[in-house]
């Protein structure tokens, strides 16, 4: 009778007052939850605190487009000489100056090769000997061409350089204009002292729903995420379905039958689910992005089909990561996809505005490749050269090393006789 009792008997219930009190209970989540907390701060702010300080070799063209004969005096015209005084400027590595046609500087703008271009028309010397003789109509000018598709920052950061670059020559041409003239009158002096007006054009428009350039940026995040938050959810479904995780909702616990299978066989289940369910989660985007929001894209079959390869090889990459690496293989696949992904992926800040350290990550880091792949197919008419064809490959090479990375481990967990079975609960 006394031992159906204690049969019966609820077991001890442990309290959270006596719990909480355990150092070595506290010891593990601290140390993982402030270490994760001081990476995340020191990587995400690290990479746009200060993109003016770090800011080095911005692709910016040049274009001098003046034919004109010099002015008295001088051996050569204006347009010339601007364009040799911007180029052989060492004091300031903030830019990195190409000299371009006018044709040649509207395809590099076209390929989001440069952020933006400074342009020295035809007759500009003429236009500005014309203030000295009073002939003058309108002021001459030099036209900043901005281009929004390589984003809003890096854009801004290339029209300041180059509005900046303008003004001084501005400035330098009033001064020897000033000279040449001391009868002039005082409203005169004032325009020779600063006779070029500077006009800013965008060099190659974007879409008006193009989130002034961004939509490239946030439509590849929604894919790094699709690939990383499916590929987690996939992988512990079939952990649950296969009886190796409890699934617990709400107050309800349950554990299924587990069924013998190996770490190999288990890994090219949840692989060949990725590929599946990535089918319906990349088409869900750009049915939400294109069709619902209206974002302006074009080349759709390709954008597709390159989403979903994208899309993928990162759900391939998650499970790669998960079965390497086990129950912290989460927070490994986290780091790698967007900690480490969303500083160096060059879309809101230019790489050539953030540390080395980040220019670095960023020919490897997946969230840098596909988003150049996105951009190109977006922004500009998906030309190879705009960044495609390195989207293509770097995809292409980043789920290879992914696969054979993810069935390396599992063989050699397999042939160790690591398995994954064990009791059921009581």
């Amino acid at each position: 009778m006394n031992d159906r009792r204690a049969m019966n008997d609820p077991a001890p219930q442990a309290r959270a007052s006596a719990l909480v009190r355990r150092p070595r209970l506290w010891v593990v989540p601290a140390a993982l939850s402030g270490l994760l907390a001081l990476l995340l701060s020191l990587l995400y702010m690290g990479g746009i605190v200060n993109p003016q300080g770090d800011l080095k070799d911005l692709p910016i063209a040049l274009v001098n487009s003046d034919t004109g004969e010099p002015l008295p005096g001088q051996r050569q015209n204006l347009g010339t000489r601007i364009a040799g005084a911007i180029m052989s400027d060492t004091s300031d590595d903030k830019a990195d100056w190409r000299p371009l046609t006018r044709a040649r500087a509207q395809d590099e703008l076209d390929a989001g090769k440069v952020y933006g271009a400074l342009v020295i028309p035809s007759g500009f010397t003429a236009s500005v000997g014309a203030l000295t003789t009073g002939a003058a109509t309108e002021r001459p000018t030099l036209t900043v061409l901005t281009n929004p598709g390589k984003g809003s920052l890096g854009s801004s950061l290339a029209s300041q350089i180059s509005t900046r670059a303008a003004q001084q020559a501005s400035q330098s041409i009033g001064k020897e204009l000033t000279r040449s003239a001391p009868r002039a009158g005082a409203a005169q002096k004032l325009l020779l002292a600063d006779p070029v007006t500077v006009a800013t054009e965008v060099g190659h428009p974007v879409g008006a729903h193009s989130g002034l350039g961004l939509t490239a940026f946030y439509y590849t995040l929604l894919l790094v995420l699709a690939g990383f938050m499916g590929g987690n959810i996939i992988s512990n479904g079939v952990d649950t379905a296969l009886g190796y995780a409890d699934n617990e909702i709400g107050p309800w616990h349950t554990r299924l039958p587990t069924v013998p299978i190996t770490r190999t066989q288990t890994l090219l289940l949840k692989m060949a689910m990725t590929a599946g369910i990535t089918l319906l989660t990349v088409s869900l985007v750009m049915l939400a992005c294109v069709t619902l929001l209206g974002m302006d894209a074009s080349h759709l079959p390709l954008l597709w089909i390159y989403s979903y390869c994208a899309s993928l090889a990162v759900g391939l990459g998650v499970q790669a990561i998960n079965a390497a690496f086990g129950g912290i293989g989460q927070l490994v696949s986290m780091f790698v996809f967007i900690v480490l992904g969303l500083p160096s992926s060059g879309a809101t800040v230019p790489l050539q505005a953030v540390p080395a350290f980040y220019r670095f990550l960023s020919h490897f880091e997946p969230m840098r490749q596909l988003g150049d792949g996105v951009r190109a197919i977006l922004y500009f008419d998906a030309r190879g050269d705009a960044g495609l064809t390195r989207a293509w490959t770097m995809t292409a090479l980043g789920a290879v090393l992914g696969v054979l990375l993810g069935f390396a481990m599992t063989l050699y967990y397999d042939r160790k006789g690591h398995r994954r079975l064990t009791p059921q609960p009581a």
